[in-house]
């Protein structure tokens, strides 16, 4: 609102130095009349989003949610990070929709409506864990390029769809297929209608899980535009990049899908340890697939206050890509000692888990909460970041918040 009062206020002048071209037609310009290019996006009600989160790009979107805004067992969509790399899709019309299948390794290009998608394959809901594959990258050091996303890119919604094996059944592959690729309706940022902003995939091995789906519901209401309405290739426990909103086409590979970043460094990590700052070859780099153990703290919010005569309940979620979480351990002590959690199992496979602890403190004081999960393979989070890469990804590090106790 100040804005606009100011806006209102500001002589034909200033408001064409704003634009730093003239207004042609000025003089035609009603009164208290705030011209298009400089009105605000409001992202929290485009999107219908908490107004706590934390807009990190307009061109295109990228929203991050805050710890304690993920408290909920399942992530309420008003709460769901955004992730986009290009132009959100317009002017959809759900009767005109098809789905694509086509690549080498299909036995036959096919073409389904949303309506045969939702009648003629049994539906199936799961929640989903997607996360980042950039969560974490504000704390490298050297800094990584890239959204500086710090712990809020990650949530655990409930999607219903079908699942994508039984649409492959159905189409019918060869056995030369190893890789599914997406293609979407969203456009690039440039407006060339030539490039894809983004076209990813994942192994044919994770295509056939049954938790892989082609989903139109999100919590049991239609997936909202921004998060891929209305159709979505969503795939737990790989990044969510891996997660194609507004599909329009699957491609049945014979290779590695050698979409928009597929290739490059998008999406990869040097498969040995390298310096920071270090140049790293395309040749010497690997897809990231099943993301790390990690755990977040939910409640309290970081910066509480809380009273030395009460125990401080605390609780979070922990996730482990293709694995499950066997042990979460708390820490107030900077991480020379640490207690264990109460973890419940998962709701269902790629579904995080849910931790809960009860603290009492020594004395009054300032404390930080450490929180640190283990999967089933024995690998815990580190406590600090993990070893640089040239794209910052995959920092699985202790979440942190602090309290103190008076």
């Amino acid at each position: 609102m100040e804005r606009r009062k100011f806006i209102q206020g500001t002589s034909l002048a200033s408001l064409a130095s704003l634009l730093g071209v003239s207004i042609v037609f000025a003089n035609n310009i009603p009164e208290n009349y705030t011209l298009v290019a400089l009105q605000e996006t409001d992202p929290f009600a485009l999107f219908k989003k908490n107004k706590q989160m934390i807009v990190l790009n307009d061109k295109p979107w990228n929203i991050e949610t805050q710890a304690h805004l993920l408290n909920d067992k399942v992530t309420p969509n008003a709460a769901m990070f955004v992730r986009n790399n290009g132009n959100i899709p317009e002017n959809i019309d759900t009767k005109k929709w098809e789905l694509t299948i086509d690549g080498e390794s299909v036995k036959q290009e096919k073409k389904y409506t949303l309506q045969e998608l939702k009648t003629k394959f049994k539906q199936y809901t799961y929640q989903l864990t997607l996360e980042c594959g950039g969560n974490g990258r504000s704390e490298f050091n050297p800094p990584a390029k890239g959204n500086q996303w710090t712990i809020g890119a990650v949530s655990c919604a409930r999607y219903t769809g079908i699942r994508l094996k039984d649409l492959l059944e159905d189409v019918g592959i060869k056995s030369n297929a190893v890789y599914v690729g997406y293609h979407a309706a969203d456009t690039h940022l440039s407006g060339d209608p030539s490039k894809e902003p983004i076209s990813r995939g994942v192994p044919l091995y994770k295509a056939l899980q049954d938790e892989t789906l082609i989903a139109f519901k999100m919590n049991g209401e239609e997936i909202p535009l921004v998060h891929g309405y209305p159709l979505r290739l969503v795939v737990g426990g790989f990044p969510a990049s891996a997660s194609g909103k507004w599909l329009t086409r699957l491609s049945i590979r014979n290779k590695v899908h050698d979409g928009e970043k597929m290739t490059g460094s998008s999406y990869k990590v040097p498969k040995n340890p390298v310096a920071p700052n270090e140049t790293v070859k395309e040749e010497d780099m690997q897809i990231i697939e099943s993301m790390p153990v990690k755990s977040l703290i939910t409640y309290p919010k970081s910066g509480a206050t809380f009273p030395l005569t009460k125990k401080l309940a605390i609780n979070g979620h922990a996730w482990a890509g293709e694995l499950a979480v066997i042990k979460v351990d708390y820490s107030i002590d900077f991480g020379s000692t640490w207690k264990t959690c109460d973890l419940k199992t998962a709701t269902n496979k790629f579904a995080w888990q849910h931790f809960s602890a009860e603290i009492t403190f020594p004395q009054k004081g300032y404390y930080e909460i450490w929180a640190k999960a283990t999967d089933t393979n024995g690998v815990a989070q580190p406590m600090l970041v993990p070893g640089w890469n040239p794209k910052g990804y995959l920092n699985n590090a202790c979440h942190r918040i602090a309290v103190k106790v008076v």
